[in-house]
């Protein structure tokens, strides 16, 4: 590396503001990719949802690929809490770390560390591939990780900057890792021949879903596709280097989550057409199918037959299963306009809809369905607008993130967990169509539950209820808390003036 990197004017890390990283980041020679991602992931209309590091979502891309290593490259606070994170969801592997210092920052050092880190990982008896992660602080400062050499005795080396100032969330934080991996594995099939991929069959007409789906979705995809002679490529996050080729070679792209802007972005640049929304309830399942079999090239009448041979089931089921409730449903998983439109079709009202991802052209056909059913959609949503949004709806059930949750408790209102509980459920075919109707029924049974629990509780546990063995209200002492709010502030400033 030639001469020294400048020193970084950060703040505190990522604690010093998102304009002040960002100008950073350009001062260091990152202008070409904030202005990528800025693109890819755009804000609004408030500045960034609430969510976890987005690093979060290319780790775990990473983690969950066979036979490649993840080396993060930040401060030791970012790593150890993505760490935590990513072993908290069930990763079975280390993460790479190279530690850093203000002189090893300033002087290039760092690169040089990361350099040697990925000449070590890099054995091609272990790994496919070595992918390196810039977090907020080595992007503002400008490390080059397009620097490393793209590979090392065969084992593939990716660089990416992940920084929590210019990629919204951690769900887009997936396709910044899964789009790069499709960008050398297209260059890598157009130079000449590649590894045959695991189960290919030659001459097969495949759809590429693209989205982290539950296991069951992809079977019963395969199974709506099958009377129309097509099958389901390998999903994009991939696990496995292989699946990238077998997903690039598909006939048409089902861009199941829509915010997947670079990885669409490649697909495109590979000549697939990409077709969005996804095969939920009747309607959606119907257009769905008409829309893959036309951009793939399938007769009329085989997809009438994939038609008649699913939607009857479908609507067998949810007429089996039917959801009598009012509903608001919010998150950040990207799947939250297809839940919401498999409720609306099961019988449940939908007032609101709110998710975390950005407004996409992939994502219209559901929002036009929705809203011409009276469902308010809200792209960037914030906590505060989900939580404004539930307490005005007064819903029977609210789907969303876990203070929002949390929040919806205390109000004595049922609600679920998103991720944990809806994404973990089939959403797609005969399989999603009656997937949410036990949860909602049960939920929603407990209403009268938590009312009662609501007063029995009423004003325990608040700040001013807080405590034990208080016959009244505890009083503060005079200027207590201006005293408090004083110190608090002294503290803050002095923690700025340190760094990280």
């Amino acid at each position: 590396m030639d001469g020294a990197l400048p020193p970084p004017d950060t703040g505190a890390g990522c604690h010093g503001g998102r304009e002040t990283m960002d100008a950073a980041a350009r001062a260091a020679g990152k202008s070409a990719t904030m202005d990528r991602l800025t693109k890819d992931y755009p804000r609004g209309p408030h500045d960034q949802p609430q969510s976890m590091c987005p690093a979060f979502g290319s780790l775990r891309v990473g983690l969950r690929m066979r036979r490649v290593a993840t080396i993060l490259s930040g401060s030791a606070c970012c790593v150890y809490g993505l760490t935590f994170t990513s072993h908290f969801y069930g990763a079975k592997r280390s993460v790479g770390y190279v530690p850093f210092n203000s002189e090893t920052l300033v002087t290039g050092k760092l690169f040089e560390d990361i350099r040697e880190a990925v000449q070590l990982t890099a054995k091609p008896e272990d790994y496919d591939a070595v992918v390196v992660i810039n977090l907020c602080v080595p992007t503002a400062s400008g490390v080059p990780l397009d620097l490393l050499p793209k590979q090392i005795d065969g084992v593939r080396i990716i660089g990416i900057d992940v920084p929590g100032f210019g990629v919204p969330t951690h769900a887009e934080a997936k396709d910044v890792l899964a789009g790069a991996m499709l960008r050398y594995a297209r260059t890598e099939a157009e130079s000449g021949p590649v590894a045959r991929p695991t189960k290919y069959v030659e001459g097969e007409r495949s759809i590429a879903l693209v989205g982290e789906l539950f296991p069951a979705d992809p079977v019963g995809i395969g199974m709506l596709l099958a009377p129309m002679g097509l099958t389901v490529a390998p999903q994009t996050p991939a696990r496995e280097w292989r699946d990238l080729y077998a997903a690039l070679d598909c006939v048409t792209v089902a861009a199941v989550h829509p915010f997947y802007t670079a990885s669409l972005r490649e697909f495109t640049a590979a000549g697939r057409p990409i077709v969005g929304s996804g095969p939920v309830g009747v309607e959606g399942t119907a257009a769905w199918l008409d829309a893959i079999g036309r951009s793939a090239g399938v007769s009329s009448d085989l997809i009438d037959a994939a038609k008649a041979r699913a939607l009857p089931a479908i609507a067998a089921a949810m007429a089996a299963n039917p959801i009598k409730a009012r509903i608001t449903v919010s998150g950040y998983e990207g799947s939250e306009l297809l839940v919401a439109r498999l409720l609306i079709e099961a019988g449940a009202e939908v007032p609101y809809v709110g998710t975390a991802c950005p407004r996409t052209e992939w994502s219209n056909a559901d929002r036009e369905w929705l809203e011409a059913r009276g469902t308010h959609v809200q792209y960037r949503a914030s906590l505060e607008q989900d939580c404004a949004a539930m307490m005005d709806a007064k819903p029977d059930l609210a789907l969303g993130t876990t203070p929002l949750v949390q929040k919806a408790k205390e109000l004595g209102i049922p609600a679920l967990y998103f991720t944990n509980m809806v994404s973990a459920r089939p959403l797609f075919g005969m399989m999603g169509a009656g997937s949410m109707a036990a949860i909602v029924a049960a939920q929603t049974k407990g209403r009268e539950r938590f009312s009662r629990m609501v007063s029995f509780f009423s004003g325990v546990g608040t700040p001013d209820g807080a405590g034990y063995g208080f016959a009244g209200k505890p009083v503060d002492p005079p200027g207590f808390r201006e005293r408090q709010k004083k110190l608090r502030a002294a503290q803050a400033k002095a923690l700025e003036a340190v760094g990280t």
